[in-house]
């Protein structure tokens, strides 16, 4: 069983930024693509951005193109999501995401061990 513990969410104006950390108690045996989800109050949880550990492969939502970043530290275990230009609708629990079981990569029903969530609060 794999155990990830996100940080870092806040709240920010409109044009601020966040960088969100999730730490995996370990790596999930075969696939190694983890991922950032989010979910709005009354929406369904969507796919922001996933990266195959140590691959350098990144897949991104067009939503976040361009102004967010994903990124590991394949040493500390530790998954980022750096969230620049941020804007209201970005506002949601932003959930880090592993043990991916193939298919569509940024389709939350594909991974199978989930963190909690952290709180992300943009106001305009």
């Amino acid at each position: 069983q794999v155990q990830l513990v996100e940080s870092g969410g806040g709240s920010v104006q409109a044009g601020g930024s966040l960088r969100l950390s999730c730490t995996a108690s370990k790596y999930t045996t075969g696939s190694r693509r983890m991922g950032w989800f989010r979910q709005a109050p009354g929406k369904q949880r969507e796919g922001v951005a996933t990266s195959d550990v140590g691959m350098g492969r990144t897949y991104y939502a067009d939503s976040v193109k361009g102004r967010f970043t994903i990124s590991q530290d394949n040493a500390e275990n530790t998954l980022y999501l750096q969230m620049n230009n941020l804007n209201p609708d970005d506002t949601a629990v932003y959930y880090c995401a592993a043990g991916f079981r193939g298919g569509d990569v940024l389709a939350p029903t594909n991974f199978a061990y989930w963190g909690q969530g952290t709180q992300v609060t943009v106001s305009s």
